[in-house]
């Protein structure tokens, strides 16, 4: 019995409630913080900025991104999230085949014709020009493997434990993904492995068939490592400033320092000072150093709340889905964001090394906003039928 299953078979501790309304609440309210924060960074840039060039500001265009955000989660939380199954056989009818095939197709076009930015190529223009539109296949192929991989554990069941036929063929399709990404992101690549073994290890996989694939998993992301100057940088300079033994890097130096300097009310929206050229990448990254300095630490305390909820209301989605296909998605969606916001907070507080990693809901960003809002209204989704269950559910029970 899966990890998953035997959760599923406790009785449920809260009578339901409705999981969709209070996600889509908490994520409307991440989205909107985001939105005014990014905006308050992104204007202190260039004080005389020329709106014949509105849409190279990044807080001008958060402004386009945040109703197109929400616009997207409304959408997909209308679609039937079993559309993206394939389990009894029905491939074509599903979703998710289609998906991955055209996020492994993207992966391979961006290594070939992608546009460089901040010495990466990770990124393909879709109609370059003043309204340019910019796509960044890494973050399509994140959610796709989650889908995949839902829909997978859900069609084999407990034969996930027969290595040779279940478990190396998902390997080597990671292997596959991943080394696409790693040559120009490797912290994508890092997550999507860290987030394909902990849902295999949710859908039943055998614990120490996990480890056989770190013998080629570990070298080749130290060889992805040792190959990159910035990244044997990054990991020198974070592990001499931890030991004392060197200064912080500026960009986690900077962080702190605007963290620190909010205090418990901070200075005030829009009041703050480390934007102004002092902060690298501060509508991004490091967007929570900014929450940070500006409302203090109620301020931080509020993103963090947030972020807790949606966790919380996530995992009871998760947790008490009648069918292992939605409690396998929801799980992937829900450990998805919650892992990238832990890692994105602990970069900005200096507790792990710099990573470009954004704060779902809340950094400036298209690719990564659009795609994670469409991943919560499939999460909404499952959340909108299992509360319609569970309510049919006590019906039956009652008459």
């Amino acid at each position: 019995m899966s990890q998953i299953d035997k959760i599923r078979k406790m009785k449920p501790l809260w009578r339901a409630i409705e999981y969709d309304f209070w996600i889509e609440a908490v994520v409307l309210l991440l989205m909107a913080t985001g939105t005014v924060f990014v905006y308050s960074a992104g204007a202190s840039v260039n004080p005389q900025s020329d709106l014949s060039h509105f849409y190279d500001f990044p807080m001008f265009k958060q402004i386009l991104f945040f109703p197109a955000a929400v616009g997207i989660m409304l959408i997909t939380r209308r679609v039937n999230y079993r559309r993206f199954n394939f389990c009894q056989g029905r491939w074509r009818q599903s979703l998710t085949p289609y998906l991955l095939a055209l996020s492994i197709i993207c992966l391979i076009l961006v290594l070939f014709f992608g546009v460089e930015r901040n010495q990466s190529r990770r990124w393909l223009d879709l109609a370059p020009g003043p309204m340019y539109v910019s796509f960044q296949p890494s973050e399509l192929a994140k959610w796709v493997m989650i889908i995949f991989l839902a829909a997978f554990l859900d069609r084999v069941g407990e034969d996930i434990r027969d290595f040779r036929k279940r478990f190396l063929p998902v390997c080597l399709l990671l292997a596959l993904v991943a080394g696409l990404i790693v040559i120009e992101d490797f912290g994508t690549a890092l997550f999507i492995a860290l987030l394909t073994f902990l849902m295999l290890w949710i859908g039943g996989a055998v614990w120490w068939h996990l480890l056989t694939p770190l013998a080629v998993a570990v070298p080749g992301f130290l060889a992805a490592i040792l190959t990159s100057t910035t990244r044997i940088n990054r990991i020198k300079d974070f592990a001499a400033s931890l030991f004392g033994q060197g200064q912080v890097p500026y960009q986690a130096l900077q962080s702190l320092k605007a963290i620190s300097s909010g205090g418990l009310w901070g200075a005030g929206l829009g009041q703050g000072v480390f934007k102004y050229g002092h902060l690298p990448e501060d509508t991004t990254d490091f967007i929570f150093a900014v929450i940070s300095e500006e409302l203090g630490f109620v301020g931080a305390i509020w993103v963090i709340v947030l972020f807790a909820l949606f966790l919380v209301l996530g995992i009871r989605v998760s947790l008490h889905c009648r069918d292992r296909f939605g409690t396998l998605l929801s799980a992937g969606i829900v450990l998805a964001i919650g892992i990238q916001a832990t890692v994105n907070i602990g970069v900005v507080t200096v507790v792990l090394p710099t990573k470009g990693i954004p704060l779902p809901f809340v950094s400036a960003g298209g690719t990564s906003l659009l795609l994670t809002a469409a991943a919560t209204g499939i999460l909404l989704n499952i959340a909108r039928q299992m509360d319609q269950q569970t309510e049919e559910a006590e019906s039956a029970d009652a008459a």
